[in-house]
């Protein structure tokens, strides 16, 4: 049970107990019970976007682990890159999904500052990414689809991810991701911040939980550098347009997954049904495609990203033809 209904539930037994000894206090509980079944309206757009950022940051947001553990079955975590060591701020193995076994590759955040240290706050080092490649080529050798979670700032910014090849090893994902000859399924359950993402964020499908942003910076470091003050993060977010109605509208995903109104933290359990739901929709259509198929329409879609027509002020998606 969420906290939040946890809360519901002891303020009703609370206002059952009072409604006939104190009235008065019932109603005042009545009137608690209201404001947190309908959570209250932002005023602005502005206040909309910071919402969702401030709900895709929640501590208490589903991990990938999380959903992992009601999605599929039977689930074997594989660790290391087999070149320097394991990153458990990305995690991968194989685990069945509906009957059939999947690979599944993911951020991992803390629900607490001990495993947020752990997990070096879901921010994967070059042997994160190395590892998920050495997974995702193991899934194409044995023909199973591939499922990816995305929940992270950005790739660790660190001296030694620097040291060990982090634009690199991003690179690398981008360019075998695109390649690999079978279904691909994305879903940013989080953060989905920049290089960070993409390393794991190149697929057939890619999807959005409702409060879930993506975006090439922070709100906080755009309003640093563009808008010379780290404070306008709120205005940043909503000149980004990092929220998902936003990357559904100019085509970067491929649609948005309902999570409950007050976030995926407060029903963790409906989230993850409804993100089943839509795997399992995608990977139908997905395996219905022979591998030629998946490539070419996966780089297509690719390449036709980011394409905008300055005289039509739309975006203009360029068609190409691809020999395989």
């Amino acid at each position: 049970m969420s906290d939040i209904k946890k809360i519901k539930e002891q303020i009703n037994n609370i206002k059952t107990e009072l409604s006939q000894t104190k009235p008065e206090l019932a109603e005042e509980l009545e009137a608690i019970l209201k404001k947190l079944e309908t959570p209250q309206e932002a005023k602005t757009e502005e206040e909309k976007i910071w919402k969702s950022v401030e709900l895709a940051r929640h501590i208490q947001r589903p991990t990938t682990l999380d959903y992992i553990s009601r999605i599929t079955e039977n689930f074997m975590e594989l660790h290391g890159d087999r070149c320097f060591g394991d990153d458990p701020a990305l995690i991968g193995g194989i685990a069945i999904f509906e009957g059939s076994p999947v690979t599944i590759i993911g951020h991992q955040k803390g629900q607490n500052m001990k495993e947020n240290i752990k997990r070096n706050y879901g921010m994967a080092h070059p042997e994160g990414y190395r590892k998920a490649l050495r997974l995702a080529k193991q899934a194409e050798k044995f023909n199973r689809p591939i499922f990816t979670f995305i929940d992270t700032s950005g790739a660790y910014p660190g001296i030694t991810a620097e040291e060990r090849g982090i634009g690199e090893a991003i690179a690398r994902n981008l360019k075998e991701l695109s390649i690999l000859k079978v279904p691909v399924i994305c879903i940013i359950i989080g953060e989905g911040g920049s290089g960070g993402a993409l390393g794991i964020g190149v697929g057939d499908r890619v999807y959005m939980l409702r409060n879930s942003i993506y975006s090439v910076i922070s709100p906080e470091g755009c309003a640093s550098i563009l808008l010379r003050d780290a404070s306008r993060a709120k205005e940043a977010a909503k000149l980004m347009k990092l929220t998902a109605p936003y990357l559904l509208e100019f085509g970067i995903i491929d649609g948005i997954i309902e999570e409950p109104e007050g976030g995926a933290h407060t029903d963790i359990d409906a989230t993850a049904s409804n993100i089943k739901e839509t795997l399992s929709s995608a990977l139908q259509q997905l395996k219905a495609k022979k591998p030629a198929q998946l490539i070419k329409e996966r780089t297509q879609k690719l390449f036709s990203l980011g394409v905008y027509d300055a005289l039509e002020k739309t975006p203009a998606i360029k068609k190409i033809s691809i020999d395989l």
